[in-house]
């Protein structure tokens, strides 16, 4: 037999014993979503995009309309499901949008956030957001034309803060100003007047506005005024939503109380520890709690205007929130 020959045999037994492909070798082109492309198993990339959209962060929304629904006097209904939505879709769409607008910057100080890892392309995370805002917009226009007049100037702040205001002194107020006309947009979705609803927007922005102050610096850290002004704030926060000494404990002031002493509990110690040693982590702690305070914070406002049931079915995404963010961080 020539070596030809024999090559031609060798080759032929070797295709005939060659293992059947099983499930786990599916094709690149499958798998990896492009030709030659390494495998991306799906549970990777919805992760990634979890920690790009910040998915714990996501229970502090439905609360700021149903506050402004109890401000305002209403009981929850279709208009109100249709608000927290469209609140939800831009607060998403400002997620996205800020790791696109900081790409470059957390290449070099935050490389394991899904863009600079490459987890999540730039461009797709710019899409996110263009699509949730429209999203957002649409939901609002199908609650009315008052909740979409509230829901523009939201969107509009939102893009501004993430593009152009958020490293300027102006950055905090923008901040605060987005939570405040979220809790507008609640109200306006009711139909009823928007004065009522002007204090508790203002209470919720200077929450806002102190945990935006603080984060500032959770990357470095090394300042202690941050925590403590947002530890000051806290305070006189709490001091509002209680009610007066001569009220009674026993009838609805009960749960308003314990709604204000659970927002003080949430955000105040992490905010002691920050202001006495103002490292990375601890500050990144604090800002964390900040936030999950925020739907303590939502809740006592509730209770304030005369809806403690509402405002216990909005403490009880504290907890949801709280064990999400021990697997995709909030900050």
């Amino acid at each position: 037999m020539s070596v030809t020959s024999a090559g031609a045999v060798r080759r032929l037994r070797s295709r005939l014993h060659r293992p059947a492909p099983t499930a786990h070798t599916a094709s690149p082109s499958v798998a990896g979503g492009r030709t030659g492309g390494p495998a991306v198993p799906v549970a990777a990339t919805a992760r990634a995009w979890a920690e790009l959209l910040r998915v714990p962060a996501v229970f502090t929304v439905p609360g700021d309309a149903l506050a402004g629904a109890a401000a305002a006097g209403a009981r929850p209904g279709r208009t109100t499901a249709l608000a927290v939505c469209a609140s939800v879709c831009l607060y998403e769409a400002g997620m996205a949008l800020n790791d696109w607008a900081d790409h470059d910057e957390d290449a070099v100080q935050r490389p394991h956030r899904p863009l600079p890892s490459g987890r999540v392309r730039p461009r797709a995370a710019l899409a996110a957001a263009g699509t949730l805002t429209a999203a957002g917009l649409a939901l609002a226009a199908r609650a009315g034309r008052r909740p979409l007049a509230v829901a523009v100037p939201l969107a509009a702040t939102v893009w501004a803060y993430d593009l152009k205001l958020k490293h300027t002194p102006a950055g905090p107020a923008a901040m605060a100003a987005a939570r405040g006309l979220d809790l507008l947009l609640g109200a306006a979705a009711t139909g009823r007047p928007l004065r009522p609803a002007l204090v508790p927007a203002a209470t919720l922005a200077g929450h806002t506005c102190a945990v935006t102050l603080t984060s500032r610096r959770e990357t470095e850290g090394g300042s202690p005024a941050a925590p403590l002004t947002a530890l000051a704030a806290t305070a006189a926060v709490t001091a509002s939503l209680l009610p007066l000494a001569h009220r009674p404990a026993a009838d609805r002031h009960a749960v308003r109380t314990a709604l204000a002493l659970g927002y003080l509990a949430t955000a105040a110690p992490p905010l002691a520890h920050a202001a006495l040693n103002p490292s990375p982590v601890l500050v990144q702690r604090a800002v964390g709690a900040g936030i999950r305070a925020t739907v303590c914070l939502q809740a006592a406002l509730t209770a304030r205007a005369g809806a403690p049931v509402a405002g216990l079915l909005t403490a009880a995404l504290a907890p949801v929130a709280a064990r999400l963010a021990r697997k995709v961080s909030t900050t």
